[in-house]
């Protein structure tokens, strides 16, 4: 059975917005590089914070558990991928 292709809608600080498949890759931020989409980062496993995106609506699974502190209304692409359709605002 085939995994189901889900959208992560993209909105920005330059109005530049986007649609994208994720691409079952290991997480969302390797999605997103793998697609052209720039996205912050250092340490890629959950503990800088760098990756730090705001969810603006849907749900995502962490892969790892993240050591640094987010708020309720965001991700860390490095560790984490959908679970559904997601929209998220890049800085």
């Amino acid at each position: 059975m085939d995994k189901p292709v889900h959208i992560v809608s993209i909105y920005n600080s330059s109005e530049q917005n986007q649609a994208v498949p994720f691409q079952h890759a290991h997480t969302l931020l390797e999605s997103l590089e793998a697609q052209g989409v720039p996205v912050q980062y250092q340490c890629r496993e959950g503990y800088c914070g760098s990756c730090r995106t705001q969810l603006l609506e849907g749900e995502v699974h962490y892969t790892e558990e993240p050591m640094a502190w987010i708020n309720d209304d965001e991700i860390l692409p490095c560790c984490c991928i959908p679970k559904t359709a997601i929209r998220i605002k890049l800085p």
